[in-house]
Formats: C-alpha cells, structure tokens, sequence
C-alpha cells in the first residue's frame, strides 16, 4: 500500500490513464444477459473518470456514454430517504447489514422474517423507496429523479427504452415486493413502490457523472460543481457505511477488505468508488464477473486508490 498523497491533477491522470491502458484488454467477464437492454450494450466500452472534492475532473476513455444506473440508483434513493426520515428510523425499518446472499435473494428475506437488512439489495431497495416521503407515486418518482439529478450536477432522464426493457422482465422484484408486504416491511402499496424503484434504475448516467456523483458524498453531501448540498453532511457517514456493507453484492466483503473504501456497482457496468474528503472515481465496463460487478471497472478503481495510498483503514500521519 502507497502512502497516501496530495496528488497533483497530472499525476492521478497519468494513473488514470495507466489503469485505462492496462485493463482495458481484459477478455474476463460478459454483459448482464437478464435484462435485455443490458445485453446488447458493446462490450469493448471503458470510461474511467476521477472527480476531485474541488470540481476538477480527470476523464479517460468512453466517459461520455450514457449507460443504464440500474443498481448505483439505491445509493441516492437511500441518500434521499435518510434526509426524510432519519438514519435511525432507516435502520430500523430497513437494515444496515450485509445479507450473504444474491442481492435479488427471496432466501434472505424468508431467514430474517422479512427484514431486507440493507437499502443496497434489491429487496431492502424496493422497501427504501417506499420510504419516500410524497403525496403519490408520481411524486416519490419525480423526487428520485431530482435527487438523482443533484447528486450528478445536471437533469437526468428516464430512459424509455431500459424502464420497458426492465418493466417487462422485473416478474421476480414484483414477488419480492408482495413478500416485503406480507411481513409488512414496505410501507406504500408494494406494486407502486416496484414501479419507481425500477424508474429509478431507468435513468442514463456517464462515467463522469458518476464520479461527480460520488464526489458529492466525498465532499460532505455538496455537489462540487454545482455546490449545491444535496444531503446534510451528518447524513454522509451512514450512505458511505452502507455502501462498505453491501456496494459490491457478494463480493462486498473482499472488495473492503483490499481496497478499503466504499463502493457501489450496477449490472450495466458502472462502480463508484469514494475516497471521503478527496475524491470519487466512476468507471463503466458492461463485463461482469460472477457476483454482478464490472471487471475492469473494479481493477481500474482498485489500481487508481492503491496507487494513491487511499484506505479508509490506513492510518495516515
């Protein structure tokens, strides 16, 4: 592990740039084949961007193509129920533990009565956005969409080509949802509630606004570029908490565990990476390993935080 830095612009785009160069060969992995927009995405596609807490942004490779959030949209729902209702209440309604299971796991609602365990599967997803505090489903949708926004500095949109793609496939989230409601663990009506989460996951990101996104947790809840606050500060520590537990599925465990730092990933490809206090890196590469996580975005944003001596565990001077 490097010791940690104050890195020049010049040198986190040189690391950048070495991740790009040397990752973006690998064959491993292949696309996300459930959802049928997510299967027909290139597979060769490989962004890499890095935002600073400041608003500088260092970019390499496809960052500008606009990929489905799926996934990542759990963080900023979580994000905007938290400023609602409170991290406590969140908790307890929802969870704040790693399940040990696939994140579409019915298993792992059936072992803890109906309690998801975390915002950040999709059984605890769904109860969060039932969470969202509106007079109807159109203004829970409208609220996500805009908190969405927020976070990544610009309007967002509903993709109505992913939001049919996934509508039309989402059988096994509408079980989860009755289930969630026969243990009175979601708290509007369960079809509603599926319905926004899965808009949720509909809207277009890059991999710059990804980073961004992520640099507004690293930089305490105020989006750099805009510096507007999206979230209260006090708010922040828990979202980076719940990403630790469950950002990368399965592999959320040995993802802290060697890189220390908290993440979010998505089956379309993209991981957020979050270095509180410095910076964000977002990287998109549609290949996914076994547990649902992008391979080359995982060992981009690996190899840039060891490069730059960034753990959450390691004790700095």
């Amino acid at each position: 592990m490097a010791t940690p830095i104050s890195p020049s612009v010049d040198h986190v785009r040189a690391i950048a740039e070495a991740a790009h160069q040397t990752f973006a060969s690998n064959p491993e992995g292949a696309n996300a084949s459930y959802i049928p927009y997510l299967a027909q995405v290139p597979s060769d596609l490989f962004g890499i961007a890095v935002a600073f807490a400041d608003g500088t942004i260092i970019e390499v490779g496809d960052t500008d193509y606009e990929f489905a959030i799926e996934s990542l949209s759990k963080v900023f729902t979580l994000a905007l129920v938290i400023e609602q209702i409170g991290p406590e209440v969140l908790r307890e309604k929802v969870g704040a533990d790693p399940t040990g299971l696939p994140f579409n796991s019915v298993l792992a609602l059936e072992l803890h009565d109906g309690k998801p365990l975390s915002p950040l599967v999709n059984a605890g997803a769904i109860s969060t956005a039932s969470l969202v505090q509106g007079r109807d489903a159109e203004d829970r949708w409208r609220q996500i969409l805009d908190v969405q926004s927020q976070f990544a500095g610009r309007p967002l949109v509903l993709s109505l080509e992913v939001n049919q793609s996934e509508q039309t496939t989402n059988f096994h989230n509408r079980g989860i949802a009755w289930i969630l409601h026969s243990a009175e663990t979601i708290y509007s009506d369960p079809m509603a509630a599926c319905d926004i989460y899965t808009r949720g996951c509909s809207t277009l990101i890059t991999a710059r606004d990804l980073a961004i996104m992520g640099a507004t947790l690293a930089n305490g809840g105020i989006n750099p570029l805009t510096q507007t606050r999206v979230v209260q500060a006090a708010n922040v520590p828990y979202i980076l908490a719940e990403m630790a537990i469950e950002g990368l599925y399965t592999a959320s465990g040995d993802w802290l565990y060697s890189v220390g730092l908290p993440s979010k990933s998505s089956v379309s490809g993209g991981i957020v990476t979050v270095v509180p206090g410095k910076l964000a890196i977002g990287a998109f590469s549609p290949p996914l390993d076994e547990a649902g996580n992008s391979v080359r975005g995982q060992l981009a944003a690996a190899y840039i935080s060891q490069q730059l001596g960034y753990n959450v565990f390691t004790p700095t001077a």
